[in-house]
């Protein structure tokens, strides 16, 4: 079974004894009560970008999705139309909703336009020098109050926020990929994150109907400094033990009780994201299990990057 998340409103653990034990305080929680909020910006529209906005009007917040050209944007309004549609003919969503969540999406092209958001997620390319230079544009156009945070998997959240006067207002807010469907949402407070951009953080995360855990800001984070090197051991596994992809997950989803195995789980991340953030691991933390594995370098040169690009470990339908 897959372990559930603990939330603030679960209930207690239980001591061995069979009283209930006092839960520990999540890290940077410091008593703030988060903004209000009304308008959620979302910069890039990517896979991750998408996602993230699909929840945000799905939650009934007027949502700001500003992209590079009106193409890409219009694109991504496809996308998130297309996802909602599959939700009406699953009756999980009626058409009178999917046309209200759409009618809250306005795609821009200019940040400007991103002014009077109350909180601004920024999902563009996993890249520090990009989206430093992203927040610092992002300062000067929002308002002083605006909650400023990065999608980031890997980064140093603190670094990125080193472009800004105010980093107190930013924080990291990882989703995992697919957003609309993966429930976890790891809210990273940098060392001069405030308590109040946390709270409004975990507000907006439970909103758009997450489960948020607060951490710090640490190489990977929670749940990448467990899974990279985990996922790379089982590549080196795979080659090391001579079975194939296929093999390895069925291994691991029936002798370990994953719900996805390794290498499905690899296709749907996408190759060169894996690669990405194990290289970073590799060089913030010195450790040589996050180097990524030569089969995996292999398949980005190749480019089977997975289920995006139609083949990875497995080939994928059109």
């Amino acid at each position: 079974m897959r372990p559930k998340i603990a939330t603030e409103g679960a209930p207690a653990p239980m001591d061995p004894g069979g009283g209930a034990r006092t839960r520990p305080p999540q890290p940077g929680w410091g008593g703030r009560a988060p903004r209000a909020l009304g308008t959620v910006g979302v910069v890039g529209l990517g896979t991750m970008g998408a996602g993230i906005a699909q929840l945000a009007v799905e939650a009934g917040l007027a949502t700001i999705g500003r992209e590079l050209d009106a193409a890409r944007g219009e694109a991504a309004r496809a996308r998130i139309a297309h996802f909602l549609g599959r939700k009406v003919e699953k009756g999980r969503l009626d058409a009178a909703a999917r046309e209200a969540a759409l009618a809250r999406l306005t795609v821009v092209t200019e940040l400007e336009a991103l002014a009077g958001c109350d909180v601004v997620i920024e999902a563009v390319v996993e890249d520090l020098g990009a989206k430093r230079e992203l927040f610092a544009e992002l300062e000067r156009v929002c308002r002083e109050d605006a909650v400023l945070a990065t999608n980031t998997s890997a980064l140093s959240v603190g670094a990125i926020a080193a472009a800004l006067e105010r980093p107190e207002r930013a924080l990291g807010m990882h989703f995992f990929n697919p957003a609309p469907l993966m429930p976890l949402v790891e809210v990273v407070r940098a060392e001069r994150t405030s308590g109040e951009a946390v709270e409004t953080a975990v507000a907006l995360a439970r909103r758009l109907g997450r489960e948020p855990i607060v951490c710090a800001d640490t190489p990977g984070f929670v749940v990448n400094r467990v899974l990279v090197p985990l996922l790379n051991d089982c590549v080196r596994v795979l080659d090391e033990t001579g079975v194939d992809p296929e093999s390895l997950d069925r291994a691991m989803t029936l002798g370990a009780g994953w719900p996805l195995g390794p290498c499905a789980l690899l296709d749907l991340v996408g190759i060169d994201v894996h690669v990405h953030a194990s290289e970073t691991l590799r060089a913030a933390l010195g450790e040589d299990r996050y180097a990524p594995p030569p089969r995996l370098l292999a398949l980005l040169r190749e480019g089977r990057l997975g289920r995006k690009a139609g083949r990875g470990f497995y080939e994928y339908a059109s």
